[in-house]
């Protein structure tokens, strides 16, 4: 029988304007055999020059940058990286941003006060599919998105993206938009974590999006949580 061997490193690409940020981040990742910093960038237009030619697993993206947010530059790196997460990692508290950062794709949304353990256990949730937003974001979601949904738009409201999915997808998916992992909900429902593994990628597939935070981002302002 074949031996499979450790998990190579995730390849991780950090963007901050801030020297001695970058590199003591960097410093920090690289005492994790876990994580692999291939590059860095101080800017959106660097990021997006080293993003195409690293092709990381995962973006470390600070929000503040000169020229272009790091939000407003989410779509052009997920273009020429789209394999690649990215991780919001910012000392921006509002909301808007957090909404932003969500709808064009991010993984996640943290908050540079975090811990290095608990960063590290974000990025390797992040790579798993599941939603990392910081705790102390998580009311401004729901409230941004609750907010939303109270402000008439237009004559006659838009289908539901949520009709679509079974009773059973939108249990998942409540639990999804909570930051529960596929172990948990499989535990709280009473079935095998694989079975919850084949609702998520449904769940995904027919909401038409790539990953666990956006679908909790649809659950959230359609009142599912």
């Amino acid at each position: 029988m074949a031996m499979t061997g450790p998990d190579p490193p995730i390849r991780i690409l950090v963007v901050d304007d801030h020297t001695l940020f970058r590199r003591g981040l960097t410093a920090l990742l690289a005492r994790d055999p876990q994580f692999n910093v291939v590059g860095d960038a101080a800017d959106a237009g660097e990021a997006q020059r080293r993003a195409w030619e690293l092709q990381p697993d995962l973006i470390l993206l600070d929000n503040h940058l000169p020229g272009v947010n790091g939000v407003d530059a989410l779509p052009a790196l997920r273009e020429v990286a789209p394999a690649a997460r990215v991780l919001l990692l910012t000392v921006s508290e509002d909301e808007r941003d957090l909404a932003t950062a969500l709808r064009n794709g991010a993984a996640g949304y943290l908050l540079k006060t975090i811990e290095g353990d608990a960063l590290a256990r974000a990025i390797l949730r992040a790579m798993r599919g599941e939603a990392v937003v910081a705790d102390e974001m998580t009311g401004k979601l729901v409230a941004v998105y609750r907010g939303a949904a109270a402000t008439p738009a237009s004559v006659g409201p838009p289908a539901s993206p949520l009709a679509q999915l079974s009773p059973r997808e939108q249990e998942i998916l409540r639990r999804i938009a909570r930051g529960s992992s596929n172990k948990a909900i499989a535990r709280e429902l009473g079935i095998a974590e694989t079975t919850v593994k084949i609702h998520v990628q449904h769940v995904l597939r027919k909401l038409d999006v790539a990953s666990r935070v956006q679908a909790a981002v649809i659950a959230t302002e359609h009142g599912l949580d």
